[in-house]
């Protein structure tokens, strides 16, 4: 048996959790489904949050997965694999466990996946002292000695913005060529006092379970105490595809076309947090699955009140 809810959330993170919270509020028969795979889950703290600054992120999650309960909202740890829109708005969504579920509306919060570099140990100590945010994590570890390793020329921003926390800066090359930076970028990179070290890097170097430096290909090591690192941002957009979502090209991945509000090009279907936006931090996500539930009730009252009207 498909069981039917008014609306359906696919994600459990921040974004995913706020617009339930709304909508349960709002006394929708709402439905969370969440794989249990948050991308801040290698963080032990999160940042910038106003009131829940330095809070760890698995807390902040399950107090929403409380606050969401107290107003009749389900929650299934299920993944989403695929998604059919039906008539008159209508959305099925089959989970993994095998499961069928049907809303009139569909929210969709599943985030991106960050795609790190293949530079042995990176992986390994990613959210601890391979970092990718200043702003997430820079006050924690201000005035130690950072390198930024590149992964594209957009490389060079990241190694002037992290300044901004420490001016013992180090700017990895590895697999960027220096004719591919331009000539700003080295008048830029010079005047914030960054050093530029060409080369590939081969790995870190591990001491007592801390970053204590990063060793090049040619045997050479540079001692840093943290590593910063753009991973390359997946966006985890397979179930707007499935429903024609019209999706914009960006230098950080294939992101929906929504409106304010986070309504994508499909009637019916919003998105919110990093599945619409690579720059989408803790607190804005909070913001855009208010917003979008906001409006789904409103945008539900509204059509059920016409509905009536023409009765």
């Amino acid at each position: 048996m498909t069981e039917t809810y008014e609306v359906i959330v696919v994600g459990g993170g921040t974004a995913g959790l706020s617009a339930a919270l709304v909508l349960g509020r709002a006394r929708r028969r709402t439905l969370v489904v969440d794989a249990g795979e948050p991308r801040n889950a290698p963080a032990a703290h999160m940042q910038g949050y106003l009131s829940r600054d330095g809070m760890p992120p698995a807390d902040f999650l399950a107090i929403g997965r409380e606050e969401i309960a107290r107003y009749g909202v389900d929650l299934v740890r299920d993944t989403a694999v695929d998604v059919t829109e039906g008539e008159g708005e209508h959305f099925t969504v089959e989970l993994a466990s095998g499961r069928t579920v049907r809303a009139r509306r569909l929210v969709v919060t599943t985030g991106l996946r960050d795609e790190l570099p293949t530079v042995p140990g990176v992986a390994e100590r990613f959210g601890r002292d391979v970092l990718h945010c200043p702003y997430c994590h820079g006050w924690e570890v201000r005035d130690q000695a950072f390198g930024v390793l590149a992964t594209s020329p957009l490389s060079v921003h990241q190694a002037l913005v992290v300044t901004q926390w420490s001016k013992d800066v180090t700017f990895f090359l590895h697999e960027v060529a220096e004719d591919d930076l331009t000539d700003d970028d080295l008048r830029r990179l010079a005047a914030a006092g960054v050093d530029v070290v060409p080369g590939e890097v081969a790995g870190l170097v591990v001491e007592d379970d801390r970053l204590t430096g990063v060793r090049l290909a040619d045997g050479t090591t540079h001692a840093r105490e943290v590593l910063f690192v753009a991973p390359r941002a997946v966006p985890q957009t397979g179930l707007l595809q499935r429903l024609g979502a019209e999706l914009n090209e960006t230098p950080f991945g294939a992101y929906p076309v929504v409106d304010a509000t986070g309504r994508t090009t499909v009637a019916g279907v919003w998105a919110a947090g990093n599945a619409m936006g690579f720059a989408e931090q803790v607190v804005n996500a909070a913001s855009g699955g208010y917003r979008a539930g906001a409006t789904i009730n409103g945008e539900l009252l509204m059509t059920d009140l016409d509905a009536a009207v023409r009765v």
